[in-house]
């Protein structure tokens, strides 16, 4: 197996599981990876924004849900 290959695994697995601090991690390393081209890390890292930014995005509107359903009618106390 390539290491873009393995690279690739490991994007795939971080999305997957959706944790954002090991994303966040894997980031990092791809930004000191010297085996892949720029081209070849800027695609991982741009999948791995993505699903950063959408994980947040969807923990938001799971929250504004939330909030609505508990204020229906009335306040939270």
């Amino acid at each position: 197996m390539s290491h873009l290959s393995e690279v690739i695994s490991r994007v795939d697995a971080a999305i997957d599981e959706s944790v954002i601090s090991y994303m966040n991690e894997l980031l990092i390393e791809l930004s000191d990876d010297g085996e892949l081209s720029r081209d070849e890390r800027y695609v991982q890292q741009q999948r791995l924004r993505n699903a950063i930014s959408h994980h947040g995005k969807h923990h938001r509107e799971e929250e504004e849900a939330r909030h609505e359903q508990l204020t229906k009618g009335g306040t939270i106390l």
